[in-house]
């Protein structure tokens, strides 16, 4: 039993909750004092309000420290979608992905479309979602990842980053179409796909059709090789239709418009 409390004030309070790392009580545990005092709580709801508030506070930061880890090209979640403006996205197939239960099962999603139909953003949705779950993801364009692994080749250190790149817990790469690979790439890239095989998850998005991703690699052979082991456990979802980046604009502003004439209307009544 620890007696005598008088003798500690508020300078050791913070003292001590900064020595052991308790940011988030160091910063609101007089507010929750206070709280506690109006709604007459007891010890043990005193303490569980002090644990909740650090619990959030370490869960935030490592949220935000994936997120930047993760190197996504924009920030955007599965709600920012305009599914109206697409019909070919399917708001439910992406919600059941976004609730990462396909990570559970070590399975891999590939999304299939032309440029400006949403790919990256359903992928970047997900991976979001990823991060906020504490999971570890790499978003990374296609072309960029081979440059780095053929790098890697070069000092000799391929060992190494396919070691580091087998334990990100969700990897995402990004416009598998621009990049023509011959046989060493493929022979690299290839071993990333092996060494994730229903142990990891992998999101790839793409302008080619499966039936195209000869173009890619330098035969259908080497493809087929690929695409075995990535479509076994494998969510394939085609998305068709306008570009956004080119006919977004003006479907927005004539969102805004018809919510502007409906708020008119309603206020004229």
């Amino acid at each position: 039993m620890i007696a005598g409390t008088a003798k500690y004030d508020d300078k050791y309070i913070r003292e001590m909750l900064k020595l052991f790392k308790l940011v988030d009580i160091r910063e609101n545990y007089q507010s929750i004092i206070e709280e506690a005092i109006k709604e007459k709580l007891g010890y043990k709801d005193f303490l569980i309000r002090l644990i909740q508030v650090e619990e959030e506070g370490k869960k935030k930061r490592l949220t935000e420290r994936l997120t930047l880890k993760a190197g996504f090209d924009f920030i955007k979640t599965l709600d920012d979608i305009e599914y109206d403006f697409n019909e070919s996205i399917s708001y439910q197939k992406v919600k059941e992905l976004g609730t990462l239960s396909f990570m559970d099962r070590n399975e891999n999603i590939i999304i299939i479309g032309p440029p400006g139909v949403g790919k990256s953003m359903i992928a970047t949705g997900i991976g979001i979602n990823a991060c906020n779950a504490g999971k570890t993801v790499m978003f990374i364009n296609a072309k960029e990842l081979m440059d780095k692994l053929s790098e890697a080749v070069k000092k000799d250190t391929l060992k190494q980053t396919l070691k580091a790149l087998s334990k990100v817990q969700l990897l995402i790469i990004d416009e598998l179409s621009y990049v023509k690979m011959g046989k060493e790439k493929e022979s690299i890239f290839f071993q990333v796909i092996r060494q994730r095989y229903e142990k990891s998850s992998l999101i790839i998005t793409t302008n080619l059709p499966l039936s195209r991703w000869d173009e890619i690699f330098t035969g259908q052979l080497a493809a087929t090789a690929i695409l075995d082991r990535l479509v076994h456990h494998c969510h394939i979802l085609s998305v068709t239709g306008d570009s956004f980046r080119v006919k977004g604009g003006k479907y927005l502003a004539e969102q805004k418009e018809t919510k502007s004439r409906k708020q008119s209307t309603k206020e004229g009544k």
